[in-house]
């Protein structure tokens, strides 16, 4: 992007195409062309990157850069609204860029299909002047600032979870960055993701809106962007509070100069993947497939099955006999467990499971296992008559 004396031009087209943006003082011709040199990365195409990523294209951002490694999922519909039902299987980053070419196809889109790491970052990052962390996992959130803070650029940090959304401006040049205020990861499996926990559906079209608002804004150089600002937002409540940040002088990265930033390992360093996948860190012993199960329910009739799901997910589906025990209460509820009876745990995909078993496993008991793919793996190979969720 151009600092000064911009260059670019707008065509009839684009002059009727922006005409409300033009009747603005704040935007005019000259923002207006402003945009059309910018670049924007967006890492993840999912419930933020959606309406970030149409906002941004409709506006007339004239480069933007989608980032994922995923396929669009059925249940991905329910706020990923860059996809359609016709997308379902489709790569992420290409049923987006269908999309968001549909909706301005005087645009430029980049893609990258790949995962977001410390050996890509750089190269990735270099050729845009904004950063959205559409992100869903703390590796990436991580990686996302460290390299925003080596190349100066700004980081629209983005949040959702349930009900609850967190928007900000992490810009080190400006203010404090994501580290400011998490220098270390949470545990892992502290804070359960919107695959464990759920999302209202029309959230991240309200926190993504916004994580766009403020990448126009940065890019226009007009209003106060969320720079040392982190916005709560309470959509049951329907409030928005603002926490003030202050710049740690003494921040693990924004503290040093931009060269002597390193990029690390962010996977080990948060203790989880840096994509939505399955925890695979435990030897296969300790999985059991939904066909071994079946085989093993039928002979066997002292193996307990433990789900732990949330009880509000027994609605939706449930394996008959199984004992309901929550993964975040599993610590409390070991005294009931019987360490020399066959267990088998079970969630939704296999991810809380993986958990609890390390849990159990820490605790002394061996005599147990998880199902590979969880209950909608079941519904899948086992029991079509379940719904997938």
């Amino acid at each position: 992007m151009t600092e000064n004396n911009t260059t670019v031009e707008l065509t009839h087209e684009e002059i009727l195409r922006y005409s409300r943006h033009l009747l603005i003082p704040e935007v005019g011709l000259q923002g207006q062309r402003k945009l059309k040199e910018s670049g924007v990365l967006i890492i993840g195409t999912g419930g933020l990157g959606s309406p970030a990523s149409m906002y941004l294209a409709a506006a007339g951002v004239g480069h933007i850069g989608l980032i994922d490694y995923d396929v669009v999922d059925q249940s991905n519909l329910q706020r990923q609204i860059v996809h359609g039902s016709d997308s379902v299987g489709q790569r992420k980053v290409d049923s987006a860029r269908e999309r968001l070419l549909d909706i301005n196809p005087s645009i430029e889109i980049e893609t990258y299909d790949e995962p977001f790491t410390s050996v890509n970052a750089m190269d990735i990052v270099k050729p845009y002047d904004v950063v959205i962390d559409a992100t869903d996992n703390f590796p990436t959130r991580y990686l996302s600032n460290d390299v925003c803070v080596k190349t100066g650029k700004a980081n629209i940090y983005g949040s959702i979870y349930r009900f609850d959304g967190q928007v900000s401006v992490f810009w080190a040049n400006h203010g404090p960055c994501y580290r400011c205020l998490f220098p270390s990861p949470p545990p892992p499996g502290l804070v359960p993701t919107c695959a464990e926990g759920g999302v209202f559906g029309v959230l991240p079209g309200t926190i993504g809106t916004l994580q766009a608002t403020e990448a126009l804004k940065v890019l226009l150089d007009i209003g106060n962007p969320l720079v040392g600002k982190l916005m709560l937002y309470d959509a049951l409540g329907m409030t928005f509070q603002i926490v003030n940040v202050a710049k740690n002088l003494d921040c693990p990265v924004c503290s040093l100069k931009p060269e002597e930033v390193t990029l690390i390992d962010y996977e080990e360093f948060c203790g989880v993947p840096g994509f939505d996948s399955t925890y695979q860190d435990l030897e296969d012993k300790w999985e059991i497939s939904p066909v071994e199960l079946a085989d093993l329910m039928r002979s066997q009739n002292t193996m307990m099955l433990l789900d732990v799901r949330e009880p509000h997910e027994l609605e939706i589906s449930a394996l008959p006999g199984a004992v309901n025990i929550p993964y975040g209460s599993i610590a409390s509820h070991i005294q009931e467990l019987d360490a020399s009876e066959d267990l088998v745990l079970f969630c939704k995909s296999g991810s809380r499971s993986t958990r609890a078993l390390e849990i159990l496993l820490g605790a002394g008991f061996r005599k147990i296992r998880h199902l590979k793919g969880g209950i909608n793996a079941w519904a899948n190979q086992i029991d079509p008559s379940l719904p997938v969720y």
